[in-house]
């Protein structure tokens, strides 16, 4: 008895071991990147490397705020990220209702379709993408993020939604008619506020893509001060030099916006993610 007890602490204690292994090997690079932003430029390429800093110094991070390019990343980022999602929300509740709780002409088609747009690769479209974008004199304008983003992140916008929709039951909808309510007064009084889970799922998912989209952001645009983060970031990399500290503060204060919008909205996000695979 005492001995089977033994081999289940041991095999307890080897399986939290390995737990703590996988944790360290997957936060590693995250620990490493915020070591080195911290890091004087000589002490970035000390050898051997030194994992804590020998002199802790935010001189990356004063470079990146005092510098109006580097800054205007950030804004860019914040508003295409923040248009894009809201214009998502609002287009995908409404398109949502309509799938959810209405028939009409045309519906089954228009579903497959929305459905079929996931299956295209964003590489495909690139080029013609850039035809529109140039044509309709969008080229190098956050416009032309914006425009681009929203045909992305609509489908899914919209499949979730009508997917989280579907669990709720119809009989709230026939208990506010029966009350003279009207088919808005059911979308923004019932189901929206019962649905904010999958609501906040769906705007964490949009802004998590808009924010950190690299290769539309590196083709629809030019100049400076139109470019997003992950474009600014790589931009930091010189013909002869690597700026590194600036490269890994510049990473760490593009992550904080995700890492704080999930934070705060994880219990929405699981439950909207979850609720929304199975119909009741």
């Amino acid at each position: 008895m005492r001995s089977q007890k033994k081999i289940n602490v041991i095999k307890k204690i080897i399986i939290y071991l390995l737990l703590l292994i996988f944790v360290f090997y997957a936060c590693f690079p995250v620990i490493w990147m915020i070591s080195t932003s911290f890091k004087s430029p000589g002490e970035v390429f000390q050898s051997p490397p030194r994992f804590k800093p020998r002199f802790f110094t935010t001189s990356a991070y004063m470079a990146i705020f005092t510098n109006p390019v580097k800054r205007a990343y950030f804004w860019n980022s914040i508003i295409v990220s923040l248009v894009v999602t809201t214009f998502t929300l609002f287009v995908s509740i409404l398109t949502a209702y309509a799938f959810s709780r209405f028939e009409f002409k045309g519906k089954r088609l228009m579903s497959v379709f929305v459905i079929n747009t996931q299956a295209v690769p964003p590489i495909a479209l690139m080029i013609p993408f850039f035809s529109i974008i140039v044509k309709i004199k969008f080229y190098d304008t956050l416009w032309a993020l914006i425009s681009t983003y929203l045909v992305f992140t609509l489908p899914y916008g919209i499949l979730m939604m009508t997917g989280y929709f579907n669990t709720i039951s119809k009989s709230l909808d026939e208990a506010v008619e029966v009350d003279g309510g009207s088919s808005w007064t059911i979308l923004w009084r019932i189901l929206v506020p019962i649905s904010l889970p999958g609501i906040v799922a769906t705007a964490i998912y949009t802004f998590i893509q808009s924010w950190n989209e690299y290769l539309y952001a590196l083709t629809l645009t030019r100049s400076s001060n139109m470019r997003t983060i992950p474009i600014g970031i790589q931009l930091l990399m010189g013909e002869h030099a690597y700026t590194w500290n600036e490269m890994m503060a510049m990473s760490v204060l593009g992550a904080l916006p995700v890492l704080i919008l999930f934070l705060f909205g994880q219990k929405y996000f699981i439950a909207g993610m979850t609720s929304g695979s199975v119909k009741s």
